[in-house]
């Protein structure tokens, strides 16, 4: 004989409702509370062709309500509040943010938002091309100078909203460093506008080339005392010639602030002792001042004992 249908798999049934029992207690047992989020906000259903002058606020704060354990196991992410700009056209439009337009997990109550409503400004898109200048950054080698820069592509499509649009007039690149440079610098760098507003409609880099060349000005300083750095205690030393002509380059402007003074010949003698050298001549210039030539450029140098 069957057993009759309700008796059926009956300790699967009393399990069930054992279980059922008990989660009602542990949740009933819980006491339920409030609590204070910061929590993102999403947009939704931008309208084509309108773009936002000025950005909302990213977060808002809410306020909900649930059982501790419940609140306890949100996450981020977990409850997000939702601004729906559907029909949106151009102006200044005020939008409600209410409990309804939050997400939030079931069994947690959204109770309050805040800000309640937020003000945007919606402006028609527009596009146009500007130049893209180069930032050029450092200065070249001593004597010599930059040329002006050239950059590919020369000009750049810019998207934003109309009026940002039309005060635009230059997109900038990230700087090309030409520290200590003596020949052409050639870099491919990021494009950027100052204008956070806007942005590129298709974002690629820029290849910047600035020329570096010799200074257009050469000077000649004539007879520049050759002086003996680094003499040991106890030695002399002696150059032959005792002079050398130094003739240095860059730019007219650069060289006239660069003094007869600054600019000195030498030879090292670290670590020499007696006997006869034949020393190249160095020369200490400005940052304003390349040596272009030394002449001669080395001497015979005898280092002698203090007692001969």
């Amino acid at each position: 004989m069957k057993t009759p249908w309700p008796f059926r798999h009956l300790w699967l049934k009393v399990l069930s409702v054992s279980l059922a029992a008990l989660m009602w207690l542990v949740v009933s047992g819980e006491e339920t509370v409030e609590r204070g989020m910061r929590v993102p906000l999403e947009l939704q259903q931008f309208p084509a062709g309108l773009e936002l002058q000025g950005e909302p606020p990213s977060l808002v704060d809410v306020r909900v309500r649930g059982s501790s354990g419940t609140l306890g196991r949100l996450s981020p992410g977990d409850v997000v509040a939702v601004l729906d700009f559907r029909g949106a056209h151009a102006g200044r439009r005020v939008f409600q943010i209410s409990a309804e337009q939050v997400r939030a997990p079931f069994g947690v109550q959204v109770v309050q938002v805040t800000p309640a409503s937020i003000a945007v400004t919606f402006e028609n898109s527009s596009a146009k091309l500007v130049p893209v200048v180069a930032v050029v950054e450092g200065k070249p080698a001593p004597g010599y100078i930059t040329g002006k820069p050239v950059v590919d592509p020369r000009e750049i499509e810019i998207v934003g909203p109309a009026s940002s649009v039309e005060r635009a007039t230059e997109a900038l690149t990230e700087a090309v460093m030409v520290t200590g440079a003596r020949d052409r610098v050639i870099e491919s760098v990021a494009v950027g506008l100052p204008d956070p507003s806007l942005r590129l409609k298709v974002t690629k880099p820029a290849t910047v080339t600035v020329p570096v060349l010799p200074g257009p000005v050469e000077r000649l300083l004539r007879d520049r005392p050759i002086h003996l750095r680094n003499l040991a205690a106890g030695l002399t030393a002696q150059a032959l010639p005792p002079s050398a002509d130094v003739v240095v380059r860059g730019s007219r402007e650069g060289l006239a602030r660069t003094g007869v003074g600054g600019i000195v010949a030498y030879v090292d003698l670290a670590g020499l002792g007696s006997g006869a050298y034949s020393l190249s001549v160095q020369v200490d210039a400005s940052p304003e001042a390349g040596v272009a030539r030394i002449d001669p450029s080395a001497v015979q140098v005898r280092i002698s004992s203090g007692k001969n």
